[in-house]
């Protein structure tokens, strides 16, 4: 059985959904499709902001360091998620001012056996760059999936 392409797994992927096949084209030259067992993690908070996935199977857990408690689960992710959005923002100010690094603002952790499209942040800030209406709609959809997440937050917050 032949495995799909990246290609593939972008063009079925909820957050890319829709997106014309040129775009998804030149997307696919930026991802590759990643197994990481449960407990692996992907990133940690304050390590460099390089990739993001797109979830096709499996779940993350997003996470972040409490002194005293370690790391806490803030939320859950599955399958048509993405997690990682710290690569779009610019770099924070450092006491370096060479540390030009976009960083992680939370960690992720694959919670149970995750199946995702790794996407390379340098090569789709490039892409963005070369297709400013490319840019515009994935900056677009990310601020989507932003304000559905600091949603679901507020609705976690009040029911503490």
């Amino acid at each position: 059985m032949m495995s799909p392409s990246v290609f593939d797994l972008i063009s079925v992927h909820d957050f890319t959904a829709g997106l014309p096949e040129h775009w998804t084209r030149r997307l696919s030259w930026a991802g590759r499709p990643v197994y990481r067992a449960s407990g692996r993690r992907l990133c940690r908070e304050g390590s460099p902001a390089d990739r993001f996935w797109l979830v096709h199977g499996g779940a993350v857990a997003i996470d972040f360091f409490v002194p005293g408690r370690g790391d806490v689960v803030i939320e859950r992710l599955g399958p048509g998620s993405v997690v990682g959005w710290s690569w779009l923002l610019p770099p924070g100010r450092s006491r370096t001012p060479a540390d030009s690094t976009r960083r992680a603002r939370f960690g992720a952790v694959a919670a149970d056996d995750l199946r995702a499209v790794e996407m390379d942040a340098a090569r789709v800030h490039k892409l963005m760059a070369e297709d400013p209406d490319l840019g515009l709609e994935l900056h677009r959809r990310f601020l989507g999936v932003t304000a559905a997440r600091l949603a679901a937050a507020r609705h976690r917050l009040a029911e503490l």
